[in-house]
C-alpha cells in the first residue's frame, strides 16, 4: 500500500540459519572437545555416565526455565513475531536481523534438547527422529507447557538415574 518493496525472503532466511550455523558450529567445538578428552564414545555418544547423567539433568531443568517457555512462545509462530517485530523489512540488514532474532529464539528454545545427541548418539537415527518429534510436539501441541515440564521432569529423572548407577 505504501509503495515500498520489502528485502528478499532469503535475507530473513539467511539470519534464521546463521543463528542455526552458530549453535551447530558451537555444538561441533564441544564434541570435539568432549572427544579429545576422552569423554564421548566412538559411537558418538557420552563415554562416561555422569556426562550423559549431568547433560539429562541439564536439559530437564532447563524444561521448567521461563527462558525456555520465553523462547518457544516467540518460535512458535513466526509470522505472529515478524509482524510483532515492526513487519517485513524494507531493507535486506533489517530483514537479515529480524531473522537472526527469530532463529536466536528457536535456537534457545532447543539448544539442550540438541545436546541430547551427545547422550544418546549423535549418528543413533531412533534419537534424532524422538528429539525431532519432542520438539515438533513442543511447538505444535496445544498443552505445550504440560508436554515441556513433564519431559523435563523424566530427563531429571533420567540423568539422576544415571548420576546414581
Amino acid at each position: 500500500g505504501t509503495g515500498h518493496r520489502f528485502a528478499s525472503a532469503s535475507w530473513l532466511f539467511a539470519g534464521y540459519l546463521l543463528a542455526w550455523a552458530a549453535f551447530s558450529l558451537f555444538a561441533t567445538l564441544l564434541h570435539w572437545w568432549l572427544e579429545s578428552s576422552a569423554l564421548m564414545a566412538p559411537t558418538m555418544q557420552a563415554a562416561n555416565t555422569h556426562l550423559a547423567g549431568a547433560v539429562l539433568c541439564a536439559a530437564g531443568l532447563y524444561q521448567w526455565l521461563p527462558i525456555k517457555n520465553r523462547c518457544l512462545t516467540q518460535c512458535r509462530a513466526p509470522l505472529q513475531f515478524i509482524q510483532q517485530h515492526g513487519g517485513f523489512q524494507a531493507h535486506a540488514g533489517g530483514s537479515l536481523r529480524l531473522g537472526l532474532l527469530h532463529g536466536s529464539y528457536c535456537v534457545g528454545c532447543c539448544w539442550l534438547l540438541m545436546l541430547l545427541l551427545f547422550v544418546g548418539g549423535v549418528m543413533n537415527l531412533l534419537w534424532i527422529a524422538g528429539l525431532m518429534v519432542l520438539v515438533l510436539i513442543e511447538k505444535l501441541a496445544p498443552q505445550a507447557q504440560s508436554i515441556v515440564r513433564a519431559v523435563g521432569l523424566a530427563a531429571v529423572a533420567g540423568g539422576v538415574w544415571l548420576l546414581l548407577r
